[in-house]
């Protein structure tokens, strides 16, 4: 897969997720606009639990990565993802992180930038 098409399957992912969250997410929260009462729904049985606790984990490896890269990579704007992961999701949080990550290392054109490979 080439970094171009790899950027588009990511953002389209993370567009979709996004879409899907909005469809489904925001017209109940509009009737009913308990955001702790929503977060807590994703606690009502043992498989919704095991989701919803893998979604919140993955967004705590995904802000370990992004506060190392921050130092290790000078990579900035990463906060953006985080905010992202919490609303609409962490594929959203996640995909953004990744094509910012692919364009500060210069590698959405299909190459690193000269001055890595130098």
């Amino acid at each position: 897969m080439t970094p171009k098409s790899f950027a588009l399957v990511v953002a389209t992912i993370g567009l979709a997720f996004a879409a899907a969250f909005v469809w489904i997410v925001i017209p109940p929260l509009l009737q009913h606009p308990d955001i702790l009462g929503a977060f807590a729904a994703g606690f009502v049985n043992p498989y919704s639990s095991g989701y919803a606790l893998d979604a919140i984990c993955c967004w705590l490896v995904l802000a370990a990565w992004v506060a190392y890269e921050a130092k290790a990579e000078g990579i900035r704007h990463g906060w953006i993802a985080l905010v992202l992961g919490l609303a609409p999701g962490v594929a959203t949080g996640f995909a953004f992180y990744l094509l910012l990550r692919m364009r500060r290392r210069g590698t959405t054109r299909g190459h690193r930038r000269q001055a890595e490979d130098a």
